[in-house]
């Protein structure tokens, strides 16, 4: 084996890890906290657990990132950004640089409290725009994936 097949096995463990997260808080996690009879106890147990997922998130799209910026690198593929035949580089890139925004910047920054406020004034607005959200993020995952993989395999959609 050599150093890109490892690395991308690593990369694609990360990736199930990171994209799998966000599938299970989307479709089970949201809805399941959306039963909850009352709001103190929804907007307290969701934020318990997003909190320790969002170190799971975090620590994967790191690995993802770094993984993916060597296999870049080292295989020298910077050529085929920008390529419509190879669109789905450019998307893992969006899809990256969006997750770790939200998770390194925005979150940190002020979603958390934005978070807060809007749950105490109206949790199941807030709530509602979560989940969309969430829907908008694991779809854009979900296609950049599986073009990604359909990629790799030869399939060119563009070009």
């Amino acid at each position: 084996m050599n150093d890109v097949t490892i690395v991308r096995a690593i990369h694609v463990i990360a990736v199930v890890l990171w994209i799998g997260g966000v599938g299970m808080v989307t479709t089970v996690l949201l809805p399941a906290v959306r039963q909850f009879k009352s709001a103190e106890d929804r907007v307290a147990f969701f934020e318990r657990l997003e909190r320790r997922f969002a170190w799971q998130a975090r620590g994967t799209t790191l690995v993802t990132g770094a993984s993916g910026f060597f296999m870049v690198q080292r295989l020298d593929l910077w050529p085929q950004f920008g390529s419509g035949q190879y669109w789905y580089l450019d998307a893992m890139v969006a899809v990256w640089v969006l997750f770790t925004f939200m998770l390194f910047v925005a979150e940190p920054l002020f979603l958390d409290r934005w978070f807060a406020v809007q749950a105490r004034r109206d949790p199941n607005r807030i709530f509602s725009i979560i989940q969309r959200l969430h829907w908008v993020l694991l779809v854009l995952s979900l296609i950049t994936v599986g073009g990604a993989v359909a990629g790799a395999h030869g399939l060119s959609l563009f070009g």
